[in-house]
């Protein structure tokens, strides 16, 4: 898809929807912390490249870091040509930028206009865009209403949310864009988490393609979801919104945590290092119970007494406290955490 480029060559950040092709001119390090939705990198120089004419500026000369700097980023300029935009048609419209619109983006966009392609430069670059997401985040979030899947740990919440999108609601999974179960034990074993400023990208992403009209199921979540924390204006809406409360039997949610976290399964020593901190607020007693229980291989155990001993108790104190509306929440009684009776629910809740 192509649009046309304005003669000037740049535009500002109110124009980026219309520009589907948009290059990250930044090196991977500064991408790798976030970029513009569906930016891919090329990088015009990259972080030892960036480093390198950075300590040239300051030890030789201003002159001598430019002079270096631009051989570095002619050559990749020619590798991009070469082996990245060989295959562009002659309409190819991309939208390039970089930290604040400056040198990075604009040698780039000028080779690409000398050659014919209708690039354009963003004003500002990601500095400009970074300055929009943070501005619509106290306001965007405030567009919807939020019906809020409440319920204790290893109730199926987000297993619900999933099933809810499959049959055509709207969802926000906050979890998902997280990387990150929301607990002590929810650290991703596969990935780390995002930035704050990725996971506030996409959770920006995610709100603009939404739909005001329809309400737009999301998960209860506490102020931070591991290191990253959610708008506190999407936190306000949610607790002004509809609740809908899980009931599912304790032996069900055991069932469904051992699936969800069978790392823990499969190396009990690790659970007991995970749940060490938790001897401040649970005693000595208790820890030594759960490592007796993990000792003897009673992982069910362990879990069973997490859920009634730890978690439920403080997950109902923190729900009463964060949702005013749950005393008038819609009860949703799931018998078994299976895909059948979640998509049951789903379609329950949907038709509601």
């Amino acid at each position: 898809m192509s649009v046309a480029a304005p003669n000037s060559g740049s535009i500002t950040v109110a124009d980026l929807d219309h520009y589907p092709d948009i290059i990250d001119a930044r090196s991977e390090g500064e991408y790798a912390e976030d970029f513009i939705p569906g930016a891919v990198n090329h990088p015009v120089l990259n972080n030892e490249e960036r480093a390198r004419v950075g300590t040239l500026n300051k030890v030789q000369s201003p002159f001598a870091a430019k002079r270096m700097g631009a051989a570095l980023v002619s050559r990749n300029i020619a590798a991009m040509l070469e082996q990245h935009f060989a295959d562009k048609p002659r309409d190819w419209a991309p939208l390039i930028y970089c930290w604040r619109g400056g040198k990075r983006s604009r040698s780039l966009t000028l080779v690409l206009r000398e050659i014919g392609f209708k690039a354009v430069q963003l004003e500002g670059g990601y500095k400009a865009y970074r300055a929009r997401v943070a501005t619509e985040l106290t306001a965007l979030p405030k567009q919807f209403h939020y019906v809020t899947i409440c319920g204790c740990t290893g109730t199926g919440k987000t297993a619900l949310l999933h099933a809810l999108r499959d049959v055509g609601a709207q969802v926000i999974d906050l979890e998902g864009l997280a990387n990150h179960k929301g607990s002590l034990l929810g650290e991703s074993v596969t990935a780390a988490q995002p930035t704050q400023k990725r996971f506030d990208s996409s959770l920006w992403a995610e709100l603009r393609a939404l739909d005001p009209e329809r309400p737009v199921f999301v998960e209860s979540e506490s102020k931070k979801i591991g290191l990253v924390q959610m708008p506190e204006s999407m936190r306000d809406q949610m607790a002004a919104g509809q609740c809908v409360w899980l009931d599912v039997p304790v032996a069900a949610r055991v069932l469904h945590l051992r699936g969800e976290y069978e790392h823990f399964v499969a190396d009990p020593a690790l659970l007991m290092k995970k749940l060490a901190p938790l001897k401040a607020l649970r005693g000595g007693e208790m820890l030594g119970r759960w490592q007796a229980l993990a000792t003897a291989g009673n992982i069910d155990g362990v879990v069973k007494s997490l859920l009634v001993d730890h978690y439920d108790p403080l997950y109902t104190t923190a729900i009463k406290r964060n949702y005013p509306t749950l005393a008038t929440a819609r009860h949703v009684a799931i018998g078994s955490l299976t895909p059948a009776a979640l998509r049951l629910a789903a379609e329950g809740l949907v038709a509601v």
